[in-house]
């Protein structure tokens, strides 16, 4: 970690035009891209506070800059009368509860700046069941750079029945908002499963909503939205042809038809979409990751592999939909009896083990091969030997000059570990499952490099090739009270403001988000950690000199979203990101003021835009 650097030093340095040879840390501010650090939170202020860097310089040109909230959940806007996040039904009424109240959602998530016809717009989805999505005219400030919301509106998301906790999502190489939707209800379960969709189709006035129309099946994809004008209309997508699991991100490289599909849980996969249209998703082909491991079993949380990929099927959006209409069932599409008592499965049926349910014997029914692809894709991948050992899979970025993708993994444990559960001996995430991935436990997580080129059968010059872990968090005793990892840290003391830390506090715990600042060779990581870190960080990683460094952190039990780099809008860069719900997933009982539960949609920066794609030092 380099040190703090102090914002008049570096700023005159800077300005100086002098090429030194380095500054405090070993870190260069003349270098294509340097931020300051920020202190982790060690007071109870600084830990009810948002806070970020105050000086980055992008080829030689210093900027201050800082947090900047640009919206919170549940605010009013021009003459709305809904608030920014509250729930809506089927109808754009909004949701009444028991008690005739109009819940807010303080789980803003994804948030994308579009530009349309010279108009700024931002597209934010809520992780919530019902979930929501706003859009939002924005106004830029010539001078400073500061955005501001003039308008926002829910979208009518009607004709895509509604949409199941959206997460993650990127803005799509043709300017539009790619969200997702993650942790599907579980079809074998029935049509309960979906339960809790019932009152997005209350029509404004049915308090417990509609019972009958929720379809576990509707829900479990990508969905894209397509601001079409300045005057805001928009069209909304739902992309069954994508495959159905809990998405967390779809990443599309620049040939607009290759996809990444991160899938978040336990025992989940790594998916590859290669669209039939570049610029379109809505038809391709949907194939599931192979890992093969090239580094030893156990000897690290940062292991290497070559991958392959399995085809599970093609279709188009409006086939899945139609099919889904016809009312298919789990039952249709599989047979399944309980393994025995020695955890084996009968003749006739095959195992899988996804998502965190264990083993389970399943039988495909006759010509049933695209639905079980695309309605029970996790399952079906497991089903025909793809790994389903992934844990908590999040972020997706891509570095387009070294060719690589970066996916983060929150947690590095259970499936990924070889027949164990954090260190100790444990077979039900392995049982019925080639046990691919062998690596050594780690809780804080991990961030894996992709390298990607051109494999014969599969239409794209970015398939994945390998995998190489590249920077993981480091555990405390808290986690590891065996330091079965010897890296593991000591505890923090009683009387220290880290107490209780499951991760060092000055490395990445839990990433989740990611987005690579283009040609710097700068990965921005953002946290979702309850025991790791008290308060949540956003990291830059300088993958040339190994370097962490924190650029924001969050208040008490709130979670890093959204983090995503702009390098050109609207005349200026900026780096997103979305402080959801503080106080909600920890330190509740430290909540004084009930608005400062309301989410944060804000940026850092304005930065200065890059002059060039890559370093400004290259060597």
């Amino acid at each position: 970690m380099s040190k703090r650097v102090h914002v008049g030093w570096a700023i005159a340095f800077a300005l100086s035009g002098l090429y030194a040879t380095g500054c405090p840390g070993g870190r260069n501010p003349i270098r294509g891209f340097f931020i300051t650090d920020v202190s982790a939170p060690a007071t109870d202020a600084e830990k009810r506070e948002v806070r970020a860097s105050d000086l980055a310089v992008v080829d030689q040109r210093p900027a201050r800059i800082g947090w900047n909230t640009v919206l919170r959940s549940g605010q009013l806007v021009g003459d709305a009368t809904v608030g920014f996040g509250e729930q809506v039904d089927d109808q754009l009424k909004p949701i009444l509860v028991a008690d005739g109240s109009r819940p807010i959602a303080d789980s803003n998530d994804f948030t994308s700046l579009l530009t349309v016809e010279g108009k700024l717009f931002s597209v934010a989805q809520f992780e919530s069941q019902p979930g929501a999505m706003y859009l939002t005219e924005l106004s830029r400030e010539a001078e400073t750079g500061k955005l501001t919301p003039l308008r926002t509106k829910p979208l009518d998301l009607s004709k895509i029945h509604g949409i199941w906790n959206p997460c993650a999502g990127m803005t799509t190489p043709w300017k539009t908002h790619l969200g997702s939707e993650e942790y599907e209800p579980d079809a074998k379960k029935g049509a309960t499963s979906a339960a809790t969709m019932a009152t997005f189709f209350g029509g404004g006035s049915v308090q417990g909503g509609d019972p009958t129309k929720p379809n576990p099946y509707f829900y479990g994809y990508p969905v894209e939205v397509a601001v079409t004008s300045a005057a805001g209309d928009y069209k909304v997508a739902k992309h069954y042809s994508m495959g159905r699991f809990a998405h967390e991100l779809s990443y599309v490289m620049p040939d607009n038809k290759t996809v990444y599909e991160s899938d978040d849980g336990t025992n989940v996969g790594l998916y590859l979409y290669v669209a039939d249209t570049a610029g379109d998703l809505s038809g391709g082909t949907l194939y599931a990751a192979k890992w093969n491991q090239t580094s030893e079993p156990g000897e690290s949380a940062l292991g290497t592999a070559d991958i392959g990929f399995l085809k599970l099927g093609h279709a188009k959006d409006s086939e899945i939909e139609a099919l889904i209409a016809t009312g298919v069932t789990f039952a249709d599409i599989f047979d399944s009896v309980a393994p025995s008592a020695e955890l084996t499965c009968p003749d006739g049926y095959k195992s899988a083990n996804a998502n965190g349910v264990g083993l389970e014997c399943l039988a495909l029914k006759p010509g049933k091969e695209q639905a079980a692809a695309f309605l029970e894709t996790r399952r079906y991948a497991s089903y025909v030997g793809a790994t389903t050992e992934f844990r908590k899979e999040e972020g997706i970025t891509f570095d387009a000059e070294g060719g690589r993708l970066y996916v983060a993994y929150s947690e590095v444990q259970y499936g990924m570990e070889d027949h164990k559960k954090n260190g100790a001996d444990e077979q039900s995430y392995d049982v019925g499952l080639a046990n691919d991935i062998k690596l050594k436990f780690n809780v804080c997580g991990a961030v894996y490099g992709y390298d990607v080129g051109i494999v014969d059968g599969i239409d794209s010059e970015y398939v994945i090739k390998s995998a190489e872990g590249v920077v993981a968090g480091r555990m405390t005793q808290v986690a590891d009270p065996m330091s079965i990892d010897a890296q593991s840290l000591p505890a923090y003391a009683e009387d220290s403001p880290f107490v209780n830390s499951t991760c060092d506090i000055d490395g990445i715990a839990n990433p989740d988000n990611l987005t690579f600042i283009t040609g710097r060779r700068t990965l921005i990581i953002g946290e979702d950690s309850t025991d790791g870190h008290q308060n949540d960080a956003v990291w830059s990683y300088d993958l040339r000199e190994k370097e962490l460094t924190r650029i924001m952190t969050t208040p008490y039990g709130a979670e890093t979203t959204s983090v995503y780099y702009y390098p050109d809008f609207a005349d200026s860069s900026y780096i997103v990101g979305v402080v959801q719900h503080p106080y909600g997933e920890s330190d509740t009982d430290k909540l004084t003021d009930p608005a400062e539960k309301h989410s944060y949609f804000g940026v850092i920066g304005p930065l200065p835009t890059p002059r060039n794609g890559r370093d400004y030092d290259r060597d």
